[in-house]
């Protein structure tokens, strides 16, 4: 049972609230009436699950030595000893066949997206996170990928085909590259002089640097979403932009990030935020219900 409970652990469930990003396309779509597309997306959303399970394990065993070295990671299972290497593969393994036989199951568009994002995430574990700027592009293209994938898992051939807008696209980029430049940030700071030690790459950025990349990042969120919310498919109901009603929570939701990033030196773990900070989460809660009820009435 210890052993297990340290290979769920490694699996990272807490990390699993990214993954809710694949429930955009039924959102987005309005599809959610549907019994078998609601299917879909929750399959689709267990199955990334399980992916990205198996590429934090990846990760960690490669990481496992500079883990060591971090204040915070060096407890995490594989970097304590608490599970081996080798077995923490073998399980990565099976969990990996499995979520890509349920992934095939769903769709082969999806399967195939499942598929681009585990070799996606493998080459950033083993060697892409160690090159500046690729590092946190490839973990922003890491969430296009699942936005998108939660889209190809509603391409049903006896269905209406789904659209996908550049102005989602967009968004979704620039919002992870966000929170990938804030997390490098976090741990530059958080490191000190000992961050080349745990992350080789931090050794190619300064806290100036990443400030100027956040505040491009930042300005890409809220012009791209903007542009969705006044220009994508859904947003024109009897000729008015309801969608840019949403437009304050996402403004909120943004500097709130900024300040936590800057005043608690928070941002290392965006899911912490998302579990922890309450006005994160009303800000959440207020812009999914607000979006819901908009859609809804253009239908």
């Amino acid at each position: 049972m210890t052993t297990l409970r340290a290979f769920l652990t490694s699996l990272r469930p807490r990390q699993w609230t990214k993954n809710l990003l694949l429930f955009a396309g039924i959102v987005f779509t309005q599809r959610w009436d549907d019994p078998r597309l609601v299917v879909n997306a929750v399959g689709a959303f267990l199955v990334f699950c399980a992916l990205s399970g198996v590429v934090y394990i990846i990760n960690d065993i490669v990481d496992r030595d500079s883990d060591r070295e971090h204040p915070k990671k060096r407890h995490r299972p594989i970097a304590s000893g608490e599970i081996s290497p080798s077995l923490a593969g073998w399980g990565a393994a099976v969990l990996l066949v499995l979520a890509l036989g349920a992934a095939w199951l769903i769709t082969f568009p999806f399967f195939v997206s499942a598929a681009i994002y585990v070799l996606l995430i493998t080459a950033y574990s083993l060697h892409l996170k160690h090159l500046a700027l690729l590092d946190v592009l490839v973990l922003a293209l890491g969430f296009v990928v699942r936005a998108l994938a939660g889209i190809e898992a509603l391409r049903v051939p006896e269905y209406p085909p789904v659209v996908i807008t550049p102005y989602f696209v967009m968004t979704t980029l620039f919002l992870a590259l966000f929170l990938a430049v804030a997390k490098r940030r976090n741990e530059l700071v958080l490191l000190g002089d000992g961050a080349a030690g745990h992350r080789r790459v931090l050794d190619q950025y300064s806290t100036s640097f990443l400030d100027q990349m956040l505040t491009i990042a930042t300005a890409g969120v809220i012009f791209s979403y903007a542009a969705w919310a006044t220009l994508g498919d859904f947003a024109i109901v009897d000729e008015t932009y309801t969608m840019a009603f949403t437009m304050p929570f996402v403004l909120y939701g943004v500097f709130r990030y900024l300040w936590l990033v800057y005043h608690r030196d928070e941002g290392g773990a965006p899911e912490v935020v998302l579990l922890t900070d309450r006005p994160m989460q009303v800000t959440i809660l207020l812009w999914t219900a607000t979006t819901v009820a908009l859609l809804a009435i253009s239908r």
